[in-house]
C-alpha cells in the first residue's frame, strides 16, 4: 500500500489505496471508466460554513461577516450566512449556481461507476435538491433520502422580543414573546443515495453477478443498528472528532460502505475531508481512493490511514 502522495503525470491514471491533492473536479477525469464500486462522500453544502464551502459568484461584502452576537454565540456561529430569502438578485442564485457546480463534476462520478453501483452523497438540507437535479440529469437514479440523527446539534436562534426590546420597542417585545429568528434545530442531515442503471434487460440479481453491485447487505448493516430503516443513529465515539469541522464517524461510513460492497471492492471518495471515509473502507479490507483540495486535510488523512494518528 502506497501511501506517499504521489506526483502526477500528465493524463496518468490514478492508482488505488492513495489519497490525492488536488481539484476533484480534474482529478475525477483520471479515474478508469466502471472501475468503482461505491462513492461516498460529504460534499460541500454551499452554505457558506467555511470559505472551501462558497461555491457561487456572489460578492456581497456581508457575506461571511460577523455580527457582535454572533462573535459571543460559539466558534460554529462565528460567521453569517445569508437569509433564505437573500438580499439581492445575486443572493438568489446561489441555488442555481451550486447546482452549476455539481454539474461539474456528476457526469465523470457516473462514467466512473460500475453499472448498478451506487452512491451516498452527505448533502446540505437547503441546497441538496439542486445536488438531486444535478445527478439525476446525468442518469442517476435517486434510491432514497437517508436521515442521520447527528448526536450534538448546536442551537442558537435570537429571539424576537429581545430584538425589539433593543429598540425600546417594549409593546412588540410583549406581544411576540415566544417567537423567535431562525431555524428549528437540525438533529438530522440527509444521505442521497442514488444508483447508477444497470443494463436493460437484465435484474438486479443478473448485475450483482457481473459486477458486484446492486443489491444491499442487510446482515451487514444490522450489525450497526436495530431496524433496517433509512433513520441512522450512528455517533462519534470518543475523542474521534475534532479533525474537520464537518467530520463525520468513522462507523456510520462503515455502515453504508459495509451496506453495499464487498470485500476488495473500490471505494471513492471526491471530497474526503481528514478522511473518515477511506478509513472506513480501509478497515473493511476494500480498497480506496480520495481526493482533497486542503493539503493540511490530506496529512491528516494520510496519517490516520497509516496509524500514525489514531483512528476508529
Amino acid at each position: 500500500m502506497n501511501l506517499m502522495l504521489p506526483k502526477l503525470q500528465p493524463e496518468a491514471s490514478l492508482d488505488v489505496n492513495n489519497v490525492y491533492h488536488g481539484n476533484s473536479i480534474d482529478l475525477i477525469k483520471r479515474v478508469k471508466s466502471q472501475s468503482v464500486h461505491l462513492i461516498l462522500s460529504d460534499i460541500p453544502y454551499g452554505i457558506g460554513m467555511e470559505d472551501w464551502d462558497v461555491l457561487h459568484e456572489n460578492t456581497n461584502a456581508a457575506f461571511l461577516g460577523s455580527s457582535p452576537a454572533q462573535k459571543t454565540a460559539g466558534a460554529i456561529f462565528k460567521k453569517r450566512g445569508k437569509p433564505i430569502n437573500g438580499w439581492s438578485e445575486a443572493d438568489r442564485a446561489i441555488p442555481r449556481q451550486y447546482q452549476e457546480w455539481c454539474s461539474q463534476w456528476t457526469g465523470d462520478w457516473y462514467r466512473v461507476l460500475k453499472p448498478g453501483a451506487n452512491v451516498f452523497i452527505f448533502a446540505g438540507r437547503r441546497l441538496s435538491h439542486r445536488c438531486v437535479c444535478a445527478m439525476e440529469d446525468v442518469g442517476f437514479s435517486l434510491k432514497d433520502s437517508l436521515a442521520w440523527i447527528r448526536p450534538r446539534a448546536p442551537h442558537r436562534v435570537q429571539r424576537l422580543s429581545i430584538v425589539y426590546d433593543r429598540r425600546g420597542d417594549l409593546s412588540s417585545a410583549k406581544d411576540w414573546d415566544g417567537w423567535r429568528v431562525g431555524n428549528l434545530r437540525p438533529i438530522f442531515e440527509p444521505i442521497l443515495w442514488f444508483t447508477k442503471p444497470y443494463k436493460i434487460g437484465t435484474t438486479i440479481a443478473d448485475n450483482a453477478l457481473k459486477h458486484g453491485v446492486g443489491a444491499y447487505n442487510e446482515k451487514a448493516l444490522l450489525r450497526y443498528m436495530k431496524e433496517p430503516e433509512n433513520i441512522l443513529r450512528i455517533g462519534m465515539e470518543k475523542n474521534e472528532s475534532g479533525l474537520h469541522p464537518t467530520q463525520k464517524a468513522v462507523r456510520l461510513m462503515q455502515a453504508l460502505i459495509e451496506m453495499t460492497t464487498r470485500e476488495k471492492h473500490l471505494v471513492l471518495d471526491p471530497f474526503m475531508g481528514s478522511g473518515s471515509t477511506l478509513v472506513a473502507a480501509q478497515n473493511l479490507g476494500r480498497r480506496y481512493m480520495g481526493f482533497e483540495a486542503n493539503y493540511d486535510y490530506v496529512e491528516i488523512c494520510r496519517s490516520r490511514l497509516t496509524g500514525d494518528l489514531f483512528s476508529y
